[in-house]
């Protein structure tokens, strides 16, 4: 009875070490739905189908994307993070549902830092200080926006895509680095912000570089400085806020990809393996470098430890600034 116990288990053990081992060859045999917790046709939208393009062709399957756009993103990031952990449904997501708001809405149905299995921070850009037409003569430097705000405290407006926003929170920031306080004019996304912006009803914004390079380089917008560590390629010309004199104001905008937790440790490095391949097609890799985006593709290690340090980061400003999500 005993060797017929141990014969049981041996062949028990090898059915469950057979299933290991055949799931991610297995993975995927159906439609994957990618979602994307926003409206069709932004950034994050046009990564991730872009992305899925290319991962539907990899494995000859159908990557199918969604969008599930509303409150700060965090209606689509719910639905994923109710998901089986099975590598059947993804999230395509700026920062705004992974460290903000958490932090800007109560009772949230999801906890970013246990729900998910963070896969690649797939693309990232720098936002830039830009200065509507009728200031452009007027600013030339970060250092006149400072004398303008501290001459006209609380009057200097700043357009956001919304209360919460990477542009709203970097201009946040950036008050509370150089001791000063602008006007928060927060719009329901990127675009009417910018048409307000190029009109001249607002004075100046902190967008994604990506979002307004068209309009300075057709002279639309004057650029002041970018928030990266370093110079952006596609404006070599404007220097980083730290060049320019303010230190702490080191802000990219970023697009992450990931999974419900639970993701089998196989089905995660072939998923993972293949949106690298993806991010590292040439034909995608200047798609997004034309645009002003710059390709990451790190680790799943890498990316949940970013995601933390940047959840804790984000707290603080929120935190200090008052910030809420109306």
């Amino acid at each position: 009875m005993r060797a017929l116990k141990s014969a049981t288990t041996a062949v028990c053990i090898g059915l469950a070490a057979m299933g290991a081992a055949t799931s991610a060859f297995a993975w995927p045999d159906k439609t994957v739905n990618v979602i994307v917790p926003f409206p069709a046709g932004g950034a994050t939208d046009t990564i991730a189908r872009a992305v899925s393009n290319h991962l539907g062709t990899q494995f000859k399957q159908t990557f199918v994307v969604d969008n599930k756009a509303g409150a700060t993103g965090s209606i689509g990031a719910t639905q994923v993070a109710r998901a089986p952990g099975d590598g059947y449904t993804l999230l395509v997501a700026s920062l705004a549902p992974f460290v903000v708001a958490p932090h800007l809405m109560k009772n949230l149905p999801y906890d970013p830092l246990k729900d998910f299995s963070y896969l690649t921070v797939a693309v990232q850009t720098p936002n830039v200080l830009v200065v509507n037409p009728t200031l452009a003569p007027k600013v030339n430097n970060i250092q006149d926006v400072i004398a303008l705000l501290k001459a006209r405290p609380g009057a200097v407006s700043f357009a956001t895509s919304g209360a919460g926003s990477s542009d709203h929170l970097t201009a946040e920031l950036f008050w509370q680095k150089t001791g000063t306080k602008g006007l928060h004019v927060p719009y329901k996304g990127g675009a009417p912000a910018i048409t307000d912006l190029l009109g001249g009803q607002v004075d100046m914004s902190f967008q994604n570089v990506n979002a307004v390079i068209q309009h300075i380089k057709s002279g639309k917008l004057k650029a002041i400085a970018v928030t990266g560590d370093k110079r952006s390629p596609v404006l070599p010309d404007v220097p980083t806020t730290a060049e320019a004199g303010v230190q702490g104001v080191e802000v990219y905008a970023w697009q992450g990809i990931a999974a419900p937790k639970g993701l089998p440790a196989d089905v995660k490095a072939k998923l993972h393996a293949g949106i690298l391949k993806a991010l590292k097609d040439p034909a995608l890799t200047k798609q997004f470098t034309d645009a002003g985006l710059e390709v990451v593709g790190n680790s799943p290690e890498e990316f949940t430890q970013f995601q933390a340090r940047e959840f804790a980061r984000w707290k603080q400003v929120i935190d200090t600034g008052g910030i809420t999500a109306n």
